[in-house]
């Protein structure tokens, strides 16, 4: 069977930054650079936009909570919130001192993780959201991070990764929500949390993008340099003798050289653990990272491939279309930003198995 794709209607007017959709059901969250979010709900045939919540500056983060009605936004503002989707009512829960670029939210700690070009994650106990935040302090700027119910992957500058381990940073939030301080206007008290694990990139460049195996086993990245990196948790020499890089969204041009493109977005399929990723070259694949094998490519899209993300049963997969600047675009024109949803077949995200 072949996969069917419809594209949203009422897309964002601005680059889109991040794709969520919601744990059980097929609402989709669409973060942009307009300024807003975007809520879908992408089970009607073509999808409809259920309503646009504005920001005061551009949003490059979303995801959802432990309800499909609970959203956690963040961006340029600095701020970090908390978005009812039923009233539309915004909380600040935090306030960096600089652009906030990733958010992360575990169930099974119940608290939420954001990262910030301030060098510093905060993270958020969110069974007592009024208490001090608190903030670890990272070694540098960071890109990128993903969870998964263990273990907090976070990529930063100078290729720096470190692997936190989930519960010590709810003990750290929590110990600092039960002490009798006042709320201190959401001010962040800096506590130290010791990472599990301090690694290098196996990439040379800049890392783009990082995704967590659905099984707690280990992570893929990406770089600005058409590579990505597949790794394991496992320190043991054996398992780290496992790793490796491969290239990819590289196009030849008309003279057959190689251009190299960013690899933008990657998103694990939650049932099969294979991955997908998205690149500037406008396209988006799959590939079992275990057997070291890509099972398809899609149809090449209009542009840069920004972000892409699983429903949470794996039938569905969102791929967001935004001109980046491998496009030599400096402004995005009217019509040119889309989501696209494609709906799987059974075995489509399916791992082919070793060669």
């Amino acid at each position: 069977m072949a996969s069917a794709q419809f594209e949203l209607s009422d897309p964002p007017r601005d680059a889109i930054s991040a794709i969520k959709f919601a744990p059980s059901s097929p609402r989709l969250l669409v973060a942009s650079w307009d300024k807003n979010v975007y809520l879908y709900d992408t089970a009607p045939s073509g999808g409809k936009l259920v309503q646009t919540f504005e920001h005061r500056a551009p949003v490059l983060d979303v995801c959802f909570g432990d309800s499909d009605e609970d959203a956690y936004t963040t961006g340029l503002d600095w701020d970090v919130r908390h978005l009812n989707l039923s009233t539309g009512t915004q909380t600040v829960l935090s306030s960096h001192t600089a652009g906030v670029k990733s958010l992360a939210y575990s169930p099974q700690h119940r608290i939420l993780v954001s990262a910030s070009w301030d060098s510093t994650l905060h993270i958020h106990h969110l069974s007592a959201p009024s208490r001090p935040i608190a903030s670890v302090t990272l070694p540098s700027k960071p890109f990128s991070i993903s969870l998964t119910p263990t273990k907090l992957v976070v990529a930063m500058a100078s290729r720096t990764l470190h692997i936190y381990d989930l519960s010590s940073l709810a003990s750290a939030a929590s110990a600092l929500a039960s002490t009798n301080e006042p709320e201190a206007d959401a001010a962040a008290v800096p506590v130290e949390v010791e990472p599990w694990q301090r690694r290098e990139s196996s990439l040379k460049f800049m890392t783009r993008a990082i995704a967590c195996m659905p099984n707690d086993a280990g992570y893929a990245s990406s770089s600005i340099e058409g590579r990505v990196a597949v790794e394991w948790f496992d320190p043991s020499t054996e398992s780290q003798a496992r790793k490796y890089a491969f290239k990819c969204h590289r196009q030849a041009d008309e003279q057959g050289v190689d251009v190299v493109y960013p690899v933008n977005a990657l998103a694990f399929h939650p049932v099969h653990g294979t991955f997908a990723s998205g690149g500037g070259d406008g396209f988006v694949a799959l590939w079992d990272g275990v057997a070291k094998r890509r099972i398809r490519q899609y149809q090449r899209y209009a542009s840069s491939v920004s972000a892409v993300g699983f429903s949470g049963d794996g039938k569905y997969l969102a791929v967001a279309v935004s001109p980046g600047f491998e496009d030599g675009r400096e402004e995005v024109g009217e019509g040119v930003v889309k989501v696209f949803i494609r709906e799987l077949s059974d075995t489509e995200a399916k791992g082919k198995g070793a060669k």
